[in-house]
């Protein structure tokens, strides 16, 4: 049983690292691009939020793993008589396909990317207007002052905001087991079916809790470095 609960452990930090290594950076483009001066690029932006925020994740990884199958299916079916040959319509598919695990990351990080995107904009738009100003007067080129001057403040800002969400997506990470994927949850509930004891269960909740307790300390420790922005 301990075995195979570290396993499933062992994929559980695997989603929640590779989530926030892709979707910290990403968010960062979909929130320049929410406050854009451009009207098209800031609807786009605005409807990718909306069905992110406004769905749940756990329709958005059902959705990712099977739709580009089913969609690619239905289009071979439906155009394959016009466009191209059944060869074309399987190889798009293999091309196409990817694995429970694939799907899982690209759902987990599209997701959270939306939630870090208001977080990070939040934090930007905090930032007086008169600064960027300053900057300028000083000579700062536009990129200098965002880096240097703006990010410094809106990542002190931002930073319990962006813990809670980190410490959501701990838990978050149980929702793989929906497309199959043998996390930590889906082993500790295979392991209580097995042994007719809920003790796997119990212990699966211990690992949340010390990994929200590592994630908590963590983040604490950043704001105390970040003090000196107060």
């Amino acid at each position: 049983m301990i075995g195979i609960m570290l396993t499933g452990a062992g994929t559980s930090l695997e989603v929640f690292f590779l989530t926030l290594l892709l979707s910290l950076p990403l968010a960062l483009p979909i929130a320049l691009g929410r406050m854009s001066g451009n009207g098209p690029l800031r609807g786009i932006v605005k409807f990718y939020l909306l069905i992110m925020r406004g769905t749940p994740l756990i329709l958005q990884l059902i959705f990712i793993y099977f739709a580009p199958k089913y969609l690619l299916q239905f289009l071979g079916n439906s155009l394959g008589a016009y466009i191209g040959s059944p060869g074309f319509w399987n190889a798009a598919r293999a091309v196409l396909s990817y694995n429970r695990f694939t799907a899982v990351i690209i759902a987990f990080t599209l997701n959270y990317a939306a939630y870090f995107a208001e977080i990070y904009r939040g934090g930007i738009e905090s930032i007086p207007r008169g600064q960027y100003e300053a900057a300028k007067v000083l000579g700062f080129t536009r990129r200098q002052t965002f880096f240097r001057i703006i990010m410094p403040q809106v990542i002190k800002r931002i930073l319990p905001a962006t813990g809670n969400e980190v410490i959501t997506l701990v838990k978050d990470t149980a929702l793989a087991q929906v497309i199959g994927v043998a996390e930590l949850f889906h082993a500790a509930q295979n392991a209580a079916a097995r042994e007719f004891s809920t003790m796997p269960i119990f212990m699966a909740g211990l690992f949340y809790l010390v990994m929200n307790w590592a994630v908590s300390a963590a983040f604490a420790r950043c704001e105390k470095k970040l003090s000196y922005y107060s």
